[in-house]
């Protein structure tokens, strides 16, 4: 308890302070975490949405694997890629390897899988007549299947709230790519297990009520987006040109 008590009060002095070490490793955070975010939805949400609407020969088996990746352990992503960027593996002479890209790459393929699972399991709940009965109403094919996405927008925000919960909370992954360099590739999480190795709980647990105060605020401002856009798309019926 006193431990606790102990990461509070250093919590709030970090903060109030605007500590340079933490201020550096909390914007490192979010830069690394919202870039394979944004990876991840750039990837994940249209190949959910074509899953999710389409019907085509191995369709259950990419169905499969993308249910595959949420088992993904992140020390094997981690591995994998360290190999590829490493000086002998086949992407090496980019020299990535340590590098804040590294862990966006890492925590890109940790993410994707969860937004893509999501936003075809949130396309695929809503019925196909919705698509046709747009098209009955004059839509083109395109706006037919727009219609048919928009019908699935709360889903498709829980996989980008999903999607950022897989990345800002990784460390196995981004610690072998990373390898937790200060000024350089320390992150929040890389960041708690170094002070954790050090004994200090306290500054560990500092560490934590912070990057659980940002997760909070971010997910706090993706649902306040996403409510938003509900109440205006649900103002009233929609119309095709």
């Amino acid at each position: 308890m006193e431990t606790l008590l102990d990461a509070l009060v250093q919590a709030g002095r970090m903060l109030v302070a605007v500590d340079r070490y933490v201020v550096d490793v909390l914007l490192l955070s979010l830069r690394v975490s919202g870039g394979a975010l944004l990876l991840a939805i750039a990837i994940g949400l249209p190949a959910g949405a074509a899953l999710g609407m389409t019907r085509f020969r191995g369709r259950g088996v990419l169905i499969a694997l993308v249910h595959t990746g949420f088992a993904l352990p992140p020390v094997v992503v981690g591995l994998f890629i360290h190999i590829m960027l490493s000086r002998t593996g086949p992407l090496g002479s980019l020299e990535l390897l340590f590098t804040p890209t590294a862990m966006i790459l890492a925590q890109t393929v940790l993410a994707a899988p969860y937004v893509t699972g999501i936003a075809l399991a949130a396309v695929q709940a809503v019925p196909s007549d919705v698509r046709w009965q747009a098209a009955g109403l004059g839509a083109s094919r395109l706006r037919s299947i727009w219609t048919h996405v928009r019908e699935a927008r709360l889903g498709l925000a829980a996989a980008v709230v999903a999607g950022f919960g897989a990345v800002i909370s990784e460390v196995g992954a981004v610690m072998l790519v990373g390898g937790n360099l200060r000024g350089e590739t320390r992150v929040m999480t890389t960041a708690i297990l170094l002070e954790t190795r050090q004994g200090d709980y306290a500054s560990a647990l500092a560490f934590g009520i912070i990057l659980l105060a940002l997760a909070f605020t971010v997910n706090l401002v993706l649902t306040r987006l996403q409510q938003g856009r509900v109440s205006r798309t649900s103002a009233g019926p929609a119309r095709w040109s």
